[in-house]
């Protein structure tokens, strides 16, 4: 079981992310911003994140550059999860420090597998 933090500032995306990963045997903290996420990353120290890119306040981007700065926390892999697919947008991310790129709409099946394959874990 790894412990997950999960951003995401609609609710029903961050209740869906997180009952699919607690489903496939995960421990989630979901939070509904950027800073929030930081915060939750440097108290807590997950075994991975899910960022949504756009959010209020501190966006994913800037959150995973605040997670890659932090050296307790740097190694922490990063799941950017977004409607944005334009390659500039991805390339973005990935400049940033993401580890992986998901686009909306995804499919719930689909990122838990990248979290498996992230965290080096057997898909559930």
């Amino acid at each position: 079981m790894a412990r997950i933090v999960v951003a995401d500032d609609d609710a029903d995306v961050r209740m869906l992310v997180a009952l699919k990963l607690e489903s496939s045997g995960h421990d989630v903290v979901a939070v509904e911003n950027g800073a929030v996420a930081v915060e939750r990353c440097q108290a807590v120290r997950p075994d991975l994140v899910v960022l949504d890119l756009m959010m209020p306040g501190m966006s994913g981007i800037e959150a995973c550059r605040a997670i890659r700065s932090d050296p307790l926390i740097a190694s922490t892999p990063v799941i950017l999860l977004t409607a944005r697919a334009q390659t500039a947008d991805v390339d973005a991310g990935l400049a940033a420090g993401a580890d992986d790129y998901v686009t909306k709409p995804f499919s719930p099946r689909e990122l838990a597998f990248r979290v498996d394959s992230l965290l080096g874990s057997e898909p559930r």
